[in-house]
């Protein structure tokens, strides 16, 4: 160990940490010691920021080993927060340290100072705070595929006391997991401690993989429904929780991690770790939704405020957009919550009516009109269209009202379900266009189906000398949609296209046009070989779009078809072309058949999911073939 009296000796400027030159940790590692608590704890945040920023450790990460071990021993305030710190930056994958890069990495350098102080820390194992000893227990862990002979035998006969004596079940439990990555495989099943079996059962898990046994699927079902009361579940050398890792592994076997979820629901749902572990389900596996679904209408009782119970409601109204037939109950359950007129429930009745509104439950457009909002109005306009005469004027009067950014987006395209009734809405998206209120949408919805005027095309016409090049792009093509004349369009994106940047943000508009586009091929067919995936997806739409011919635009879609967003846009795209080259069929095939998700999607987007796109997608495809 080096003690602060030693900082000077290292020239901390010739090493650096995420900032750049590391001449600041010498006064961070000194406000350790000060009495002052909130210069330690400012502290001890920016050494996790600077030598280990999200992860990443630096030049200057090993040489502050032994001096954070040292004030982890003499300023014992931090001590917990130091040691943790010295687990993680001591992390490493297992086949890292048998790897050809080891010897002369930052993350060797770290381990070899860690081990060589490891023998002053371990009595911070036998420390009266179960927080410090746990901490102590992840240092050891992070070094123990590592530790030299002498040290190692001294650390396992001390994690060996722990296991056998700690009076904190918690500890005993961490004690095991160290056991293990000392090559000691345990497994105390029927040890008479919760906590213990857990520990236990999970590695067994982890050693077996899926599908689990029953009786290991049993102790996780019951002994992990109620987490440890303490507070200082501190995340192993991986950064991973033992919460996580247990929802991560049960995640990988849908049977029984639906199995535990149901358990852990019904016994309270604690931490809503029930909940979660079925929502990592639903995102990992196909065709889960229903009983997702079920275990989630069976969670709502058992959330603890408000923000927990909106969380639920925004889970359940991403899952239940993929059902054909949601389950009466639960949408019994949903406009029970969205028409609450309690106070105390009226912050979770919005995300509530959203997730009846997903459902497709007729109730829905009545709340929806009683207390609207963008995002109720996009999304009961998409699920409910033959309510066009009912949901078009609250959005054109929500519009009137001055509705701007990702609120005015919304509600214009709300009108893309409506067809010629939207042209009601005409007024309003001229004066969104004037404005410059969401002008984009607005002048595209303005050249699908307004009624061409000369104030219209001469806002269009003026759009398209915008500083902002999608407006331009927008004005131009909606421009042509209603006068029939190319020119300037085609002289707008001639500009567009010959100007450099992201060639298929503008590409992608160019549909409408059609034939009338031919000009601007010369622009169009060098992208087909560009070095950028999404530039030549769109200039490969594009040049069918043009051409009508889909000779040139499937081998590049063909090309760029996998599981990945511009995969599945490219899937999409070669859908349209009528043709399915036979050399994408085992792929496709393996996207219809294919149990896990293939693509994710955030579950807070409200609009479908990516890898139902995907397998769609693919079927159609196969059915051409």
């Amino acid at each position: 160990m080096r003690s602060p009296a030693e900082l000077d000796d290292v020239r901390w400027s010739e090493l650096t940490h995420a900032y750049g030159p590391a001449e600041d940790v010498p006064e961070l590692i000194r406000a350790l010691y000060e009495d002052d608590e909130e210069a330690a704890d400012e502290a001890v945040y920016e050494l996790y920021g600077n030598i280990h920023h999200q992860g990443t450790i630096y030049q200057a990460s090993a040489p502050a080993v032994p001096f954070l071990a040292h004030a982890a021993l003499h300023a014992p305030r931090k001590r917990e927060d130091l040691l943790m710190l010295l687990a993680v930056l001591a992390d490493h994958g297992p086949d890292f340290a048998e790897s050809p890069h080891w010897p002369r990495s930052d993350i060797a350098a770290i381990c070899a100072e860690l081990c060589a102080v490891l023998p002053e820390l371990l009595p911070c194992l036998e420390d009266p705070e179960r927080g410090v000893r746990r901490a102590a227990l992840r240092t050891v862990a992070a070094v123990a595929d590592v530790l030299p002979d002498k040290q190692r035998a001294l650390a396992v006969e001390q994690v060996e006391a722990l296991y056998a004596d700690d009076s904190v079940p918690a500890v005993r439990a961490d004690a095991l997991i160290v056991l293990n990555r000392f090559g000691r495989t345990l497994e105390p099943l029927d040890n008479p401690l919760p906590e213990v079996r857990l520990a236990a059962a999970r590695l067994a898990a982890e050693r077996s993989g899926p599908p689990y046994a029953p009786e290991l699927v049993e102790i996780l079902a019951e002994d992990g429904a109620e987490p440890d009361p303490g507070d200082d579940d501190f995340p192993w050398s991986d950064t991973t929780t033992q919460e996580q890792r247990l929802t991560d592994l049960l995640t990988q076997d849908p049977d029984a991690g639906l199995t535990v979820a149901a358990r852990w629901i019904g016994a309270g749902d604690f931490g809503s770790q029930g909940s979660w572990l079925a929502e990592g389900i639903a995102a990992s596996w196909r065709d889960k939704e229903r009983e997702v679904l079920s275990l989630s209408l069976a969670a709502l009782p058992h959330a603890r405020d408000t923000a927990a119970l909106r969380t639920r409601f925004r889970v359940i109204g991403h899952w239940i957009d993929l059902l054909p037939e949601p389950d009466a109950g639960l949408r019994d359950a949903l406009h029970r919550h969205a028409g609450a007129e309690d106070e105390d429930e009226d912050e979770s009745a919005e995300p509530a009516l959203l997730a009846l509104t997903h459902s497709r439950d007729p109730r829905a457009v009545d709340l929806v009109i009683e207390r609207p909002t963008a995002r109720l109005l996009e999304a009961a306009a998409l699920r409910f269209p033959e309510a066009a005469h009912r949901l078009i004027p609250v959005i054109r009067r929500e519009l009137a009202a001055g509705a701007t950014g990702n609120d005015g987006i919304a509600l214009i395209r709300a009108l893309d379900s409506f067809g010629a009734e939207a042209r009601a809405a005409q007024p309003e998206l001229i004066d969104c266009l004037r404005t410059r209120r969401a002008a984009i949408v607005a002048a595209r919805r303005l050249g699908a189906n307004a009624v061409s005027t000369p104030e219209i095309t001469g806002l269009l016409h003026e759009a398209t000398r915008s500083t902002d090049a999608s407006l331009r792009a927008s004005a131009a093509v909606a421009h042509h949609r209603l006068t029939g004349d190319p020119e300037t369009a085609l002289r707008t994106y001639e500009g567009l296209l010959s100007s450099g940047g992201q060639a298929h943000w503008y590409l992608s508009g160019l549909e409408p046009m059609g034939c009338a586009a031919a000009p601007l091929l010369p622009r169009i067919e060098p992208l087909l070989e560009s070095g950028h995936d999404w530039t030549r997806k769109a200039a490969a739409e594009a040049h069918h779009w043009i051409t009508g011919s889909p000779d040139r635009a499937v081998p590049v879609l063909a090309d760029l078809v996998g599981t990945t967003p511009v995969g599945l846009s490219a899937l999409k795209a070669l859908t349209t072309t009528g043709r399915s080259p036979e050399e994408l069929h085992p792929s496709l095939q393996s996207y219809v058949s294919s149990p896990k998700r293939l693509l994710t999607d955030t579950p807070f987007s409200g609009q479908g999911h990516p890898d139902e796109e995907l397998r769609t997608a693919s079927r159609l495809l196969l059915t051409i073939g």
